[in-house]
């Protein structure tokens, strides 16, 4: 593996790293992984995180991505996120922050592409109407966890073991996965609650709060669902358009807007990095055992522009998703789900035959919902039109 970078923290300027991509002292080496629940030979040439990163991307459920809500259903347009799009940007600023810090890229790049991997259709509430049937059941539903669910026993894509098989390091980063909008449960035993995760788990965190907080909006101003003149309220969005300048003085309204977007992005992940690199300082973190042995978590913003994006997601939190339209698309796909589940527990011959054969060792209830949470928008949809339409071709 990689050579360790001397001293303490530093921000690497560059886009390219140095000669033999020395790595921070606390970043994790795949070399030092915990490991795979079932072993296998390591690569000629790649990394046990390049290859969590690889399996994670040929997934199926990594593809459904692209048909799951991220704030607006994909039929309401071509042009808005999907929680894939939404994926891949996060692992586009998490890879930009990582490398900034000198963490390791491939970790932070494989968490980043795996921490939506557990979300249902129709987004978080398609989650709450899971969460709510699976409690009448005796269980629960959380999407992180059901990631993990998805990449140790869902995926069938290797004869020797259910599952992806992925590294300690990349289940953990995505099941303790943590924002604003996302409150993990404590998965226990196997990743112990008193540790932090490791600090490339830590930038998705910010990374994720980053893509979903600027896109979202970006995608609020493209619906109609947002004017621009209600965000000149804000403080980071004056920001933004104050440090856009001139540039975006005499363009058009739809350039302007990607413009200060773009700075929005910068503005806090230029944040991040230099607060984090200060805080690791401070902490005198000199290995990946010193970050999890942190009372905190050590990569965030400062307090001040942390301050102006608490005012931003609350805003958001009122103004869009809260919106009249998006919460009437929130109640019909809790319907649709609720419908759904209900149907295929009272009626388990309507599963395909592969669920149908776990029934007997996982129970009714979670078949129904693993059956359901994989589902993509459209394919509830379809579904839900083939169940309940008397003139819908089966």
């Amino acid at each position: 593996m990689t050579g360790q970078a001397p001293g303490g923290p530093q921000v690497c300027p560059s886009a390219e790293r140095p000669a033999g991509g020395g790595l921070a002292p606390y970043a994790v080496r795949a070399a030092d992984s915990r490991g795979r629940r079932h072993p296998e030979p390591e690569h000629e040439f790649r990394s046990a995180f390049q290859r969590d990163r690889d399996r994670v991307i040929h997934s199926t459920a990594f593809r459904r991505l692209e048909y799951k809500t991220q704030v607006f259903v994909n039929h309401e347009g071509d042009h808005y996120r999907t929680r894939l799009t939404h994926t891949i940007e996060v692992a586009q600023i998490a890879r930009t922050i990582a490398r900034a810090l000198g963490l390791n890229e491939d970790l932070a790049e494989a968490v980043a592409l795996a921490h939506d991997l557990g979300h249902t259709p129709f987004g978080h509430s398609g989650e709450e109407a899971l969460d709510s049937l699976m409690k009448e059941h005796g269980g629960s539903f959380e999407h992180n966890s059901h990631g993990l669910r998805v990449v140790d026993v869902l995926e069938k894509r290797y004869p020797a073991f259910d599952g992806l098989n992925l590294t300690y390091e990349v289940r953990e980063g995505f099941v303790r996965h943590r924002t604003s909008y996302d409150s993990p449960r404590e998965a226990g035993g196997e990743f112990p609650s008193g540790e932090q995760v490791h600090l490339e788990g830590q930038v998705v965190n910010a990374a994720d709060s980053i893509a979903y907080d600027t896109h979202d909006l970006d995608d609020g101003l493209v619906s109609g669902l947002l004017e621009e003149e209600q965000l000149r309220s804000l403080a980071v969005w004056r920001r933004a358009e104050e440090t856009a300048g001139d540039d975006a003085g005499g363009l058009g309204a739809k350039m302007r807007r990607h413009m200060i977007v773009r700075r929005l992005i910068d503005l806090q992940a230029t944040d991040i990095v230099r607060n984090t690199a200060r805080v690791l300082e401070e902490a005198k973190a000199g290995s990946p055992e010193d970050v999890r042995g942190a009372e905190t978590l050590l990569v965030g913003m400062s307090g001040s522009l942390g301050g102006e994006i608490r005012e931003l997601e609350a805003f958001l939190h009122e103004s869009l998703y809260r919106h009249h339209r998006v919460m009437r698309m929130a109640n019909k796909a809790k319907r649709f789900v609720e419908k759904l589940f209900q149907e295929f527990y009272d009626h388990p011959e309507d599963l395909p035959a592969d669920h149908v054969a776990r029934i007997e060792g996982d129970g009714l209830a979670q078949v129904v919902c693993d059956y359901i949470a994989g589902m993509t928008d459209r394919y509830a949809q379809d579904a839900y039109r083939k169940l309940f339409q008397p003139f819908e071709r089966m």
